[in-house]
């Protein structure tokens, strides 16, 4: 079913709570605007897509450049909430430091790689002359949140001498290049499905390039101790 084609809930079927409504409408924003772009998208549209009409969408969100605020905003906060979460599973383990790296880089790769995610990134990028504001604040709301976060992981590891980094935060982006930047353009930019197997080799060369940079050894498998992190 394409934009503009969903249908309307039939009068008398059982409404919507407030937040129910809210929730499809950010969600039936998000569908347009990846489709159509932020100046061909109308509200009349995303309503049909919502199964709301034009003026709850006002009574919710206000103008359609509020709309897209919110809607880039709040998704980039819950894409980043289900990143923060694969850091769960950090490695803190010498002897699992590469397998645990290939799970995490593996499990952000899919966070990245889904479709409200690539959505946003690529909304992101295409607006970002129009809305440059909206660029480091969604930055804010979600890549650099994970980063840091990230980064304070491999500075505990530096610390317990398992690995050697002078910049975590620097590391921390490289690691996420590493295990992630190939793979915009091999999917074009979200829009063509992607090779798990390739995805595979991709996170796995990732994380080998990343340790042999800051490892204590060049296998990854047997760290020594020694340099330690900036806090």
């Amino acid at each position: 079913m394409s934009v503009g084609e969903k249908e309307q809930t039939a009068p008398g079927a059982g409404g919507r709570g407030r937040l129910d409504k809210r929730r499809a409408i950010v969600e039936a924003a998000l569908r347009v605007f990846a489709q159509v772009g932020y100046a061909q998208a109308s509200l009349d549209v995303i309503a049909a897509e919502a199964g709301v009409s034009k003026p709850t969408i006002y009574n919710h969100l206000g103008s359609k450049e509020n709309l897209f605020r919110h809607v880039m905003t709040e998704t980039a906060a819950r894409s980043n909430a289900k990143t923060l979460d694969v850091l769960t599973a950090f490695p803190t383990d010498p002897d699992d430091l590469r397998p645990g790296l290939e799970d995490v880089a593996q499990k952000l790769v899919d966070c990245y790689c889904d479709e409200q995610s690539e959505s946003v990134r690529r909304l992101l990028h295409a607006e970002a002359v129009r809305f440059p504001d909206l660029f480091d604040a969604v930055r804010a709301s979600g890549p650099n949140q994970f980063t840091e976060a990230l980064a304070g992981r491999l500075a505990r590891l530096a610390n317990s001498g398992h690995l050697r980094v002078e910049d975590p935060v620097r590391a921390a982006n490289q690691f996420i290049a590493l295990v992630y930047e190939e793979l915009p353009g091999m999917s074009a930019l979200g829009t063509r499905p992607l090779d798990p197997t390739e995805v595979g080799k991709v996170v796995a060369a990732g994380v080998d390039t990343f340790l042999r940079a800051f490892g204590t050894d060049p296998s990854g498998t047997a760290p020594e101790k020694g340099g330690a992190a900036k806090p």
